[in-house]
């Protein structure tokens, strides 16, 4: 974040405030939509589906063009106060370069989503400081429960998130000793290891990083952290978060990620915590990115400020 320009806040969610429903990335299933627009509507709020929010071209929500014409839609228009993607897949980064960062400076709100979404977190954090909100997309919210309960904490509460490290987890056993005081950035490691080189990577000096993955078996996980490492990124961060990491599967090899992230991350010499359901697991919890956060490993928690004022 340029040292001049401090951190955009938007506005807490109210009841009778329009929210944008947009698919930046890849293609959704209208019931899927549908079932967010219900669940939406019961806090009180007025989703609109965007035009081409079900458009469907392979693995992409329909056109670039169309793609990035909803998303700069949504941000500029000034009746919408929250944009919430409605899936991750792929397809972010390929608009990046036509997002309208000036609208985003006008006019800050609510953006929300997780996995490649983590891309347009980074992008808009990197420039225009506008924090944001690593959640659930709205097609989670069709499964109730936990997922629509935190998301919308997050989107109609300025209280903090208070994490707790789950034993449930798979990352759990990953813990080294500290605690750190850090801006909260990242999301999504094999989509924050291909922003780096490009304007939209984010700058992580003092940051606490939030990591999680899914799908990725240990050696693509160890491929990822080691091109962080080796980018000089890791050695700078405050402290490491971790979230959900999932693989394919076990095949043939003892190793698991778990195994990968200790053995790379245990000697950085700063605080580490993994344990935290955040991801692509059964519980999805929403944190603000781009705000203060406390990463406690004695304690096992992250807390996080709100992204809202």
């Amino acid at each position: 974040m340029p040292a001049s320009r401090p951190t955009l806040h938007p506005k807490v969610l109210r009841a009778g405030d329009a929210v944008a429903l947009v698919s930046p990335a890849g293609p959704v299933a209208a019931a899927r939509v549908e079932a967010a627009v219900r669940e939406l509507t019961s806090w009180g709020l007025r989703p609109r589906v965007y035009p081409h929010a079900l458009d469907n071209i392979g693995f992409l929500a329909g056109t670039d063009a169309n793609r990035i014409s909803d998303l700069n839609d949504a941000l500029a228009d000034p009746e919408i106060r929250a944009v919430l993607c409605n899936r991750g897949g792929y397809g972010v980064q390929r608009i990046l370069g036509q997002l309208d960062y000036n609208a985003v400076l006008r006019d800050p709100k609510l953006v929300v989503g997780f996995s490649d979404i983590t891309a347009l977190h980074a992008a808009l954090w990197t420039h225009t400081s506008l924090a944001t909100v690593h959640g659930p997309v709205a097609a989670q919210l069709e499964k109730g429960g936990i997922f629509a309960s935190t998301l919308k904490q997050a989107l109609m509460s300025t209280e903090p998130s208070v994490i707790h490290a789950a034993p449930a987890e798979p990352t759990f056993s990953v813990r080294t000793s500290g605690s750190v005081e850090g801006v909260l950035l990242g999301g999504n490691l094999s989509m924050l290891s291909t922003c780096i080189g490009t304007p939209f990577m984010p700058d992580l000096e003092g940051a606490i990083l939030l990591l999680e993955d899914v799908g990725e078996l240990a050696y693509r996980v160890d491929r990822n952290i080691t091109h962080l490492l080796n980018c000089g990124i890791l050695q700078r961060l405050g402290g490491i978060a971790l979230g959900q990491f999932s693989e394919p599967g076990h095949g043939n090899n003892p190793i698991r990620p778990p195994d990968v992230l200790i053995e790379r991350l245990g000697d950085l010499g700063i605080p580490v915590l993994g344990g935290l359901s955040i991801g692509h697991g059964d519980r999805n919890l929403a944190v603000a990115l781009g705000t203060r956060a406390v990463l406690d490993t004695e304690a096992g928690t992250l807390t996080v400020a709100p992204a809202t004022r």
